[in-house]
Order: C-alpha cells, then structure tokens, then sequence
C-alpha cells in the first residue's frame, strides 16, 4: 500500500474543483459519470456519488474533479472530499475497470441482398458464432440472447446465424428499405458492446459441437459421405455467400433419393429452390456417376 497525496486545485468554474493526485489514475485516459449508474465500471466515481452534493464526476490521468449541486460551497467541503479521495486510492481502491479502459473493438456491418426478397444477410467483420444455427420462433431462440433480441422487432420472422453473418426472414408486412439500417445498426451496437451473441452451451444443447457433427458424420455410409463431401466443398460456398445454407439429411439406396435441408435465405424461395436443387441433383449425378439419383429439397 502507497500513501497517494491528493492536492486541492480551484478551476475557473466555481461549482468544479479538482483533486489532483500525485500519481497517475488512468492510462492517459478521460472519463465523465453523470450518476451512480452512469459509474458502473468506476468504483471510485461510484462512491463519490454517494456525497448528497455530487453532480458530477470527471477522471482524468492524474486527477478527479467533481461539479457539486449548489446545496452547499466547496469551502464547507473540499478537505473532506480531498481525504476520502487520498484515503481510497491510498488503500488501492480501483479508480476505473479495465471493462471501462478497454478499447471497443471496431465493428462494421453491412446489409447484402440475397436472392429471396424476403430476406437480408448482415455481414459482420467479426465471428459471431461457430456454426450454424437457425431460430423460428423467440421461444426457439432462447439459446442465443441476440436473436431473442432480435425475435422483439415485430417485423422478424426467422433469424439464421452462421460464422460472421446473419440473415433475417422479415413478414411482408414492411419493406427493406424502412428497417435495413435499424437492424443494422442494432447489430453493430449489440457486438461492439460486447454482449453474449450466443450462451456458452448452446453448441451442447443444440448438438452443434465439433465432436457431435464429426460423430454424425462418420455415423453415414459410404455414398451419404461422398454426398456430404460434395455439398460442402462444391455447393455450399455459394449458398453461403447468398446467405444461406444446405444441410445433407439422408440418402435411400433404394430409392437413390437425396434428401437435403435449405436454410437461411435459400428456405422458402421458390426459385431458389428450383436452382438448387437442379443444380445438386446435376452435379451429384455427374461426380457420383449415378443418373437415377433425385433430389428432395426441403425448406427449412
């Protein structure tokens, strides 16, 4: 423990006095708490506001200044004021968090139009999640606090997240161009503040884990594996990029019938649709050398 000496300093605005202390407070940083809520990531500004008398509270590098209501004058109460500040940093009390000191990290996102009108992809310079997962309903998107959030806008009907975006299913009920830069901009705030995009175990809850997949995969015959195969490295790229995605769901030897799940903006576009599944049922008959094979393409 250190003795910090703090020194009274009057500043050209009566109701604002400065305690400049002897030693550096912050990292070269500025601060300024406008109530007890407002100090949240300064221990010491959040004492201070318990003083009847306090309005304001600014941090600077090496000093705190305090703006007072008019109830009472500074003569009344700076040596007081002064010993408590001396006291406080004196025991090692934190003057600000490092929550507060840390640096938002710079997020950017921008709106894409897919191929379904009904649906807008939000890309994020950031990872977001680390697979995918879709959310029909606000009950559906309890394991993902931004997605509930996002489920409070009457307009969203369906939120898909993969990686770093999000595609959004909205009623027709409004168009884009009224709520693209709200949602926007919701998204770009909820990240940059740092908030829980998606709880700790959800990958469990939801059977998203690594191993889980990995075991769902080798759990699959020969040819379902092949197909697999073929869908990520040929035919999902792109329909990611349309911000959606396609998911094998199984394969009948009998029937040679795939069957394969569209998410995301590719669900609920007829003509999306119609092009993918053409286009898979072409290339799977081509690399798996196999014309009897159909394919079922299921809307998510």
């Amino acid at each position: 423990m250190s003795k910090t000496k703090i020194s009274i300093v009057p500043t050209s605005n009566e109701t604002i006095l400065k305690f400049e202390a002897d030693r550096f407070l912050t990292n070269h940083n500025s601060f300024e708490f406008n109530n007890i809520d407002d100090a949240k990531h300064s221990p010491l500004a959040q004492q201070l506001f318990y003083l009847p008398f306090v309005k304001k509270v600014y941090i600077a590098s090496n000093f705190v200044a305090i703006e007072r209501y008019n109830i009472v004058e500074w003569t009344d109460v700076q040596e007081e004021v002064a010993t408590q500040i001396e006291n406080y940093l004196s025991n090692d009390g934190i003057v600000i968090t490092e929550d507060a000191i840390k640096p938002k990290a710079a997020v950017t996102v921008y709106a894409e139009s897919t191929p379904n009108p009904s649906v807008l992809k939000f890309v994020c310079n950031k990872v977001l999640v680390p697979s995918l997962f879709e959310f029909t309903s606000i009950e559906d998107a309890k394991p993902s606090p931004l997605a509930t959030a996002l489920f409070q806008f009457p307009f969203v009907k369906n939120i898909f997240m993969e990686k770093n975006f999000i595609s959004i299913t909205k009623f027709d009920i409004i168009e884009w161009e009224e709520i693209t830069l709200q949602l926007r901009e919701f998204i770009k705030n909820y990240v940059e503040d740092g908030k829980t995009i998606l709880n700790d175990d959800a990958p469990q809850k939801l059977n998203k884990t690594e191993e889980a997949i990995e075991q769902k995969f080798e759990a699959l015959d020969d040819t379902s594996k092949n197909i697999v195969n073929i869908l990520e490295e040929y035919i999902k790229p792109a329909v990611e990029s349309d911000g959606g995605n396609i998911e094998f769901k199984s394969y009948d030897a009998n029937t040679k019938k795939v069957e394969v799940l569209l998410q995301g903006a590719c669900s609920g576009c007829p003509s999306s649709t119609f092009t993918l599944k053409n286009g898979i049922e072409n290339m799977l008959k081509e690399m798996l050398k196999d014309n009897a094979i159909t394919v079922n393409a299921i809307n998510g």
